[in-house]
């Protein structure tokens, strides 16, 4: 079936949108701006928030510390009907939860900018699946289109809470892990719908489960890196220099930082034996996205390296999370 090229540019351009989002999620997070907008989706009540603390009535801070512990109590009443009431009384009972910051304009429009790519790459989401309902009604887009809503959907309302609960670190990596979700998924309708990721790529079953084996590793070390991420908070929060880092470090930093050479390794040898294979370059892309993860990976370790390196590593390890998803989905193993 052949596709409008506008729609098939919808496509790459909604998938740009929500790598864009991850870029500015991390870029709040390592400004410290994810409170910049104590509501949600409303900024400061506004759809334009202020630019002055003057704008702002004298006692701002009491009334969204109310909002927010409503909110919270609702959400803590989901989580205890679904069985998580440990979960629950824990956010309940922390008074980190229910702080309020005083008033920042530069957070404020760095948060507020995050939600506006956000809002760009929803409705591209929108889109896709407005034009598949009324021009292309084949099942698998309809359902891939679907799913890629409501995710997004739900992503869009966990981020509320994300702020309701004050960035609670579990709530953060949460929030991450469902925009892997709905990168994987967006990718897979750019594999039905572009020319150019249509064609199988055959490979032997050694090579093919190397390629998954990867791509597992890969994912379990975004995960692993949140984690790693709230390390550091916690070390920073408790007034532990850089210095400080190493000697209380746990085992999944180290478990982080082995497997990512272990990667390094595998690809490297994916490399070498397909280096000559023109219609394998997608795993060619892999190597050179993992040795500049892996460079920033070491500068944020060992050196005192600006927040935007902390941006760029989580941006290079989601391309390879992509990149390896997508070979995934156009490698075929030989018969």
């Amino acid at each position: 079936m052949k596709f409008n090229r506008w729609f098939v540019r919808l496509n790459w351009i909604t998938l740009i949108l929500i790598y864009l989002v991850v870029i500015a999620g991390s870029f709040v997070r390592i400004t410290g701006s994810g409170m910049g907008c104590p509501d949600w989706p409303k900024c400061f009540g506004q759809w334009v928030p202020p630019t002055d603390k003057a704008e702002l009535p004298e006692d701002y801070k009491l009334i969204y510390s109310e909002k927010r512990r409503k909110k919270v109590e609702k959400f803590c009443n989901l989580l205890n009907s679904v069985g998580l009431s440990e979960t629950a009384e824990k956010i309940k009972n922390d008074p980190s939860v229910y702080i309020e910051e005083d008033f920042n304009a530069g957070k404020t429009w760095t948060e507020y900018v995050n939600r506006l790519v956000g809002f760009l790459a929803g409705n591209g989401v929108l889109l896709i699946f407005l034009w598949i309902m009324l021009k292309y009604r084949k099942r698998k887009l309809v359902i891939l289109g679907t799913v890629n809503l409501i995710v997004l959907a739900f992503q869009a309302w966990f981020g509320s809470i994300v702020v309701a609960t004050n960035l609670v670190p579990w709530t953060i990596t949460i929030h991450m892990l469902l925009a892997l979700v709905i990168i994987g998924i967006q990718l897979y309708m750019i594999r039905l719908v572009a020319p150019s990721q249509q064609k199988n790529i055959q490979v032997n079953r050694t090579f093919y489960w190397l390629v998954f084996f990867i791509f597992i590793v890969t994912f379990g070390q975004m995960f692993l890196g949140t984690q790693v991420r709230e390390e550091i908070d916690y070390l920073r929060k408790s007034g532990i220099g850089r210095e400080g880092w190493a000697e209380n470090f746990g085992t999944i930093f180290f478990i982080h930082r082995s497997f990512s050479w272990a990667v390094l390794v595998l690809i490297t040898y994916m490399f070498f034996i397909k280096w000559k294979v023109r219609e394998l370059r997608i795993i060619h892309w892999a190597f050179i996205i993992l040795a500049i993860e892996l460079l920033s990976g070491v500068l944020l370790a060992h050196f005192e390296m600006p927040g935007l390196v902390q941006t760029a590593h989580l941006l290079f390890a989601s391309a390879l999370f992509g990149v390896l998803l997508m070979a995934l989905y156009r490698l075929k193993t030989e018969p």
